[in-house]
């Protein structure tokens, strides 16, 4: 059995929650997690190290939203998303346009965009082509509306670094999805946008520990976490509860005699969209090729209500292990094979080690908290996780210490193809989009 008990996940989030707090990518804080992480690992028995990555870390002073409606200007809360400029604190004004990122991009013609607060319905632009032909439009600024959760409150969220890289980026913030609601109702006409800040070059890390295996040729069971959050958060659901995780089957399995070596890393940047683990799977592909026979990932998995979602890419026989050690535990599973590039796993499938995912979901679009200021404490139940993290620890036992694995270690090249379109789209594949691009 692996023990794992709710005072130890309690005080691993307190810290990153609490005594750490906000841990945006390339910040000081996230700087802060990331030797707290890896001094725990270190305590456990693990060979730690750490490696670092560049970033562009989000630094804003302040950020000022007005609409123009009803005759009047109206100020309104926003969030400047991750690598996306500020105004350089001038005030941008401009009459306001719509798209929806849904069947907007089916116009031949985006100059309609031209100089307008481009008021986009959909947080991300899943694909390279759309946002290019977007930048090429020249909007004066975008208001991004999270279209997932029809809230009162902005969320915090990020462009991806790959496209702003290769294509650009204007003034971008995110806007609550009610207000975004009543600015139509209303007719409103413009909006004017200031952002002291932006995005200057940081540092983000990985942190690696190793429980090393007694069979060198027996490869490596990798698991992961992100401890970085979005701006505002302190994220204690996404994601301190999966670092949680990972840092008590530290504990837990480090006097486990392993065939197998357990290589934990907690990654940074990942609100970015996986650089911390892009970054990694780049930089060791030939070890991944060579060594990796298996990736679990925890983000997310802490929700008081809710259904626990495990999330496999690979061969079939991924998901009978993980079920079958936690419904001992009276825990039970939605399996999806969905390829899903928002977690740190998917690199990995990329690189085509076989993963896992586990998180948790409180509604239909996902979590109601998501990437919100009140991902604090209140919404976690640290009993859950300690039932979820001692479940997979059962798992992951036997995966160490098995003869053989009960899954193949590799994913065939069909399931490579359907992942390396989705590799290219968003990462820009192995090399980047472009010299330097992430």
């Amino acid at each position: 059995m692996v023990g794992i008990d709710a005072g130890t996940i309690r005080r691993h989030l307190e810290v990153l929650t609490g005594e750490v707090g906000v841990r945006v990518a390339g910040s000081t804080a996230e700087r802060r997690a990331a030797a707290y992480i890896a001094a725990e690992l270190e305590r456990r028995g693990a060979a730690v190290w750490v490696e670092d990555f560049p970033v562009r870390e989000r630094v804003v002073a302040s950020q000022e939203l007005e609409v123009l409606s009803g005759g009047s200007w109206r100020r309104f809360p926003c969030s400047l998303l991750s690598n996306a400029p500020g105004t350089d604190g001038r005030v941008v004004e401009a009459p306001i346009a719509v798209i929806d990122a849904a069947t907007g991009y089916q116009r031949e013609d985006l100059s309609y965009l031209r100089g307008k607060a481009v008021l986009h319905l959909g947080t991300h632009i899943e694909s390279a082509d759309h946002y290019r032909r977007l930048m090429e439009a020249a909007p004066a600024f975008l208001l991004f509306v999270d279209v997932r959760y029809p809230a009162d409150v902005a969320t915090a969220d990020g462009m991806f670094p790959a496209y702003v890289h290769h294509f650009g980026a204007v003034p971008t913030v995110s806007v609550a999805y009610q207000h975004a609601w009543s600015w139509m109702a209303e007719g409103a006409g413009a909006a004017r946008l200031r952002v002291q800040g932006g995005m200057r070059e940081s540092t983000s890390q990985n942190v690696i520990g190793e429980l090393r295996g007694s069979d060198p040729s027996a490869g490596v069971i990798y698991v992961g976490a992100h401890h970085d959050t979005q701006a505002d958060s302190v994220g204690a659901d996404d994601n301190a509860t999966g670092v949680a995780a990972i840092l008590a089957l530290g504990g837990a399995l480090a006097d486990v005699p392993r065939r197998r070596t357990l290589r934990l890393i907690s990654f940074g940047a990942e609100e970015q969209l996986s650089v911390g683990s892009v970054m990694y799977v780049r930089r060791h592909r030939e070890e991944l090729v060579s060594g990796a026979r298996f990736m679990f990932n925890f983000d997310t998995l802490g929700s008081h209500l809710g259904w626990t979602i495990l999330t496999c890419n690979g061969p079939a026989g991924i998901a009978p292990v993980f079920v079958e050690a936690l419904k001992a535990r009276n825990q039970y599973l939605r399996v999806t094979t969905e390829l899903i590039p928002y977690a740190d796993h998917f690199p990995f499938v990329a690189a085509g080690v076989p993963a896992a995912w586990m998180g948790r979901e409180n509604c239909a679009a996902g979590r109601f908290f998501h990437h919100r200021p009140d991902d604090d404490m209140t919404r976690v139940s640290c009993e859950l996780v300690a039932e979820l993290s001692a479940g997979v620890g059962v798992a992951l036992q036997r995966l160490v210490t098995a003869e053989a694995l009960p899954f193949a270690p590799r994913i065939d090249a069909a399931g490579r193809l359907a992942v390396a379109t989705m590799w290219e789209e968003l990462f820009g594949g192995w090399e980047g989009f472009g010299a330097g691009g992430v």
